[in-house]
């Protein structure tokens, strides 16, 4: 699938993956901690490696790379699949009030793409761009901490909870252990 290719298997990424129908999802921590939780996961039993990120309301961005045995594409496929299975069953089970309406839309998402059997969370691509020169890394670097000041959130970067601009702002350690460009 192109829209997972990683074609340096040992390149630097920077990767964004959005909810389908750019669904406000992680307005809610509950399901924005999901995503911590499986990324903390793949860093400690995947290889891993993340230098930036991001949780905005509806999409995430990532600079990674691997270390080790996984390639980024099967560690951004289980990722995906986890986190979108563990996100459905928690706004079926929390107190959810736009429960009906976001399971509507990822269920005909999933009627729409023969690829799953119910429910469809995540847009299919990964739009992954390997980070060659240093130029180009530090517009997507910056380009990714200021997502939250560019949408209204906040005023500046490291205010930002679900991010990684704490630890390359304001010398303070964000949710995610990082490793840094």
């Amino acid at each position: 699938m192109a829209n997972y290719r990683f074609d340096n298997p040992d390149g630097i990424y920077f990767v964004t993956f959005a909810v389908v129908d750019w669904v406000d999802v992680f307005t809610r921590s509950a399901y924005a901690d999901i995503i911590l939780e499986s990324l903390r996961y793949c860093q400690e039993a995947k290889g891993l490696e993340i230098f930036a990120w991001c949780i905005m309301s509806n999409h995430v961005h990532l600079i990674i790379r691997r270390q080790g045995a996984f390639t980024l594409s099967d560690i951004m496929r289980d990722f995906k699949k986890y986190t979108a299975k563990k996100i459905i069953e928690s706004i079926e089970t929390l107190p959810e009030s736009r429960l009906e309406w976001m399971l509507h839309r990822f269920s005909w998402a999933g009627k729409h793409n023969s690829n799953n059997t119910n429910y469809q969370f995540w847009q299919q691509d990964n739009h992954p761009e390997e980070l060659y020169t240093e130029g180009f890394t530090k517009q997507k670097l910056q380009y990714l901490h200021e997502n939250p000041v560019k949408a209204g959130i906040v005023d500046e970067p490291h205010y930002y909870n679900y991010s990684s601009a704490k630890d390359y702002y304001a010398n303070q350690k964000s949710k995610l252990s990082i490793s840094f460009l």
